[in-house]
C-alpha cells in the first residue's frame, strides 16, 4: 500500500508543470510523509456545479497548474462536443485579435477568462487560455485581476460560448478555485457539470493535453469600460447621490472598478479602509477574507468611526463591503446600541432593502431568490403585484429565472442588473444600495427606519444561521442520515408542522441534498439544513416571522424573534447531534 502510495506520487510529479510544487512533492516523496501525501492522493478533486475549489498545493486533492490544465481540457473537450472548436486550427493558429478568424474558416467559439489576485491565478488562467488555443478554440484574458462580475458581464459582451474565473472567492488565503460559465453568462448546472467531469476523469495523462505558447488575445480596457458603462442602468436619472460610504475591498480586486463606478454615478468618493484596500493574496487582517465572519469589519468599523468628525451628531451613512472577487456587497449602519457603533445588516436586510428600493422605482418582472433566503422577497414582490420565483442555492439556478429582474441570495449576493450581469455583482449591488441610502437620507431617514417599515407592513422577518465547519465530511453525512431518520417534531417550542426531503425533487425545484422544516405555533417558522457546496461545512439556515402591529411593537418583536432563533438553534443542533 506505501509502495503504491509513492508510485502515485512519482507518476504525478513526473507530469506537474510547476516547478514549485514539483519541489514541494519531490520532498514529501524523499522524508516519506506518508500521511500527508495520503491526503493529497486519495482521490480528486471533484468538478461539479461549483466549479472547483480547494487548497493549494501539490497532487489530485490540492489546487494545482496540473489540476487546473485537466480541468481547462475537459472544458474544452465538453465545448468540442458542442460544435465549438475548429480542428483546422491549433498551436500554429496566429493569435485571434480584434478581427475574427481567418476568412473560409469555421468561426471558433471564444472562451473569456478572469481571474483574481490569488496566489497561482494567472498562472491558471494562462494555463487555460494555452489548452483552450490548442484545441482549436478561441482564448480571450481579461486585461488584470478583476471582479467576477466582469467576466460574467464578458461572456455576453463578446458573444462567447464560455467562461472561466479563477477565483476562490471569500475562502482562506491558502485556497484557489476554478469558476466556469456557459454561453449565456450564466453558472453550469447539471447536466453540463457532469458531462465536463466525465471529459476531465477521462484524461489518463497530462502529457496527453496539448498546449498552446501563443494564440491567445490579452484584452484591453474596452470590456471593463463597457461594464461601467452598464452600471449606471441600476440607479435611476436624477436620483440623488449624496450618500457618505466608508468601503473596503477586503485585501480583494474591488477597489479600482467600485471607485471607477461610483465617480461615474457622481457619488462622493467612498473613504477607503486602507489596511485592505489594495490587492494581498496573503489576506493579512483577516481570518477569512469573507464580511460575514467575526472580526472581517472591524478597521472598516474603526475607518468610520474615524471619519466622524469629533462632537458631530452624524459621519459616514453606510459600510460597504466587497468580498475579495468583489461579487458578493456587505451593508453596515449605523447603530449607537452597539459597542463598535455600527451593526452588520444581515444578507436578508440587505436584499429586502434592494427590493423594496427596485419596487419604489417602478422595477418590473420577475423576483427571485433562493430557498435559504428569507420568505419577505415573496411578501414584498405579492404586494407589488410581481411574479416570485424560489431556486435551490446559488446563482446558476436564480439566474435561470425566466423574466428574471431581481434575485438575490442571503449569502450577500445580489442581481440587480441580469440583462447585463446574470450572476451576482458586488459592484452594482452597491451602487443600488448607496442611492437607496441617499434618497431615505434626502428625506431625513435611514436604511434602518426603511427595515422598520418592512416590518410592520409584512411581520418582523428574523434569520440566523447555524454553521458548523468540520475536518471530517463524515460529520456531515451522519448529521444528514440523523435528521432523515429521526426527524424532530418540535424545535423551540414550535410544532414541526411539515418536514420536505429535499433529495426527492419536486415539480419546481430539482433535487439536492437538504431537509426543510416548516414550524407553527406562537409565530411561524421555517429550518433548512444542507451541506455547502463549496466549503466543509454544514449549513441551517432558520427564519422565524413575528408579527408586527406598529413600530411601538417592533423592540419587542425583535427581543422575541431572537429568543426564538436562539432556541431553533440549540434544539436544532441537539436534533443533528452536531
Amino acid at each position: 500500500m506505501q509502495q503504491d502510495l509513492i508510485t502515485r506520487a512519482q507518476t504525478w510529479l513526473a507530469e506537474d508543470p510547476d516547478p514549485e510544487t514539483q519541489a514541494e512533492l519531490a520532498a514529501l516523496i524523499e522524508e516519506r510523509q506518508l500521511d500527508e501525501l495520503a491526503a493529497r492522493f486519495s482521490g480528486t478533486l471533484q468538478f461539479g456545479t461549483a466549479g472547483l475549489r480547494g487548497e493549494l498545493g501539490a497532487g489530485p486533492m490540492r489546487m494545482n497548474r496540473a489540476v487546473v490544465i485537466r480541468a481547462a481540457a475537459g472544458l474544452a473537450a465538453y465545448l468540442r462536443e458542442q460544435g465549438h472548436a475548429d480542428d483546422t486550427l491549433g498551436t500554429a493558429d496566429p493569435a485571434p485579435g480584434r478581427t475574427g478568424d481567418a476568412p473560409g474558416r469555421p468561426a471558433r467559439g471564444l472562451v473569456v477568462i478572469g481571474y483574481d489576485a490569488r496566489y497561482k491565478s494567472a498562472d491558471f488562467a494562462r494555463d487555460t487560455a494555452a489548452v483552450m488555443v490548442a484545441a482549436g478554440l478561441r482564448a480571450a484574458v481579461l486585461p488584470r485581476p478583476l471582479p467576477t462580475p466582469v467576466l460574467a458581464f464578458a461572456i455576453r459582451q463578446l458573444g462567447a460560448v464560455a467562461g472561466v474565473e479563477v477565483t476562490a472567492s471569500h475562502n482562506p488565503p491558502q485556497d484557489n478555485g476554478y469558476k466556469v460559465y456557459l454561453g449565456d453568462g450564466s453558472q453550469i448546472v447539471p447536466p453540463a457539470d457532469a458531462e465536463i467531469a466525465a471529459e476531465i476523469d477521462a484524461i489518463q495523462s497530462l502529457h496527453d493535453v496539448p498546449r498552446a505558447d501563443l494564440g491567445w488575445e490579452v484584452l484591453g480596457d474596452e470590456v471593463l469600460d463597457a461594464y461601467l458603462a452598464r452600471t449606471d442602468a441600476v440607479l435611476t436619472e436624477g436620483s440623488p447621490r449624496t450618500a457618505a460610504v466608508v468601503y473596503t475591498a477586503m485585501h480583494g480586486v474591488g477597489k479600482d472598478v467600485l471607485l471607477a463606478a461610483f465617480a461615474r454615478a457622481g457619488f462622493p468618493v467612498p473613504v477607503l479602509v486602507a489596511e485592505q484596500a489594495e490587492p494581498d493574496p496573503a489576506f493579512p487582517t483577516v481570518a477569512f477574507p469573507n464580511p460575514e465572519e467575526p472580526g472581517a469589519m472591524d478597521l472598516s468599523f474603526a475607518t468610520a468611526r474615524r471619519a466622524t468628525p469629533a462632537g458631530a451628531d452624524t459621519g459616514p451613512d453606510i459600510i460597504i463591503a466587497n468580498d475579495p472577487d468583489a461579487d458578493r456587497c456587505a451593508v453596515a449602519v449605523p447603530d449607537s446600541g452597539t459597542e463598535q457603533g455600527w451593526r452588520m445588516l444581515r444578507g436578508d436586510e440587505v436584499g429586502a432593502l434592494l427590493a423594496a428600493h427596485l419596487v419604489r422605482s417602478g422595477a418590473r418582472g420577475t423576483f427571485a431568490e433562493s430557498i435559504v433566503s428569507s420568505s419577505l422577497l415573496g411578501r414584498i414582490a405579492d404586494a407589488a403585484g410581481l411574479p416570485y420565483e424560489e431556486t435551490l442555492t446559488g446563482f446558476k439556478w436564480i439566474a435561470r429565472v425566466d423574466g428574471l429582474r431581481y434575485g438575490y441570495e442571503e449569502a450577500l449576493g445580489y442581481c440587480v442588473d441580469p440583462d447585463g450581469v446574470r450572476d451576482k455583482d458586488g459592484i452594482t449591488a452597491a451602487l443600488l444600495i448607496a442611492e437607496l441610502a441617499s434618497v431615505l437620507k434626502e428625506e431625513g431617514r435611514s436604511l434602518s427606519d426603511l427595515l422598520d417599515d418592512l416590518a410592520v407592513a409584512h411581520g418582523l422577518h428574523a434569520t440566523d444561521q447555524l454553521s458548523v465547519r468540520v475536518e471530517d465530511l463524515s460529520v456531515i453525512a451522519d448529521a444528514m442520515r440523523t435528521l432523515r431518520e429521526a426527524p424532530p417534531t418540535a424545535l423551540a417550542g414550535l410544532s414541526v408542522t411539515s418536514a420536505e426531503d429535499l433529495s426527492v425533487g419536486s415539480a419546481k425545484l430539482p433535487p439536492t441534498d437538504g431537509l426543510r422544516y416548516y414550524l407553527d405555533g406562537e409565530f411561524t417558522a421555517r429550518v433548512i439544513v444542507r451541506p455547502s457546496g463549496t466549503e466543509p461545512k454544514l449549513k441551517c439556515y432558520l427564519e422565524v416571522v413575528v408579527p408586527v402591529a406598529d413600530a411601538k411593537g417592533l423592540p419587542a418583536a425583535r427581543e422575541r424573534a431572537t429568543e426564538v432563533l436562539t432556541a431553533l438553534k440549540r434544539d436544532f443542533a441537539a436534533a443533528a447531534g452536531i
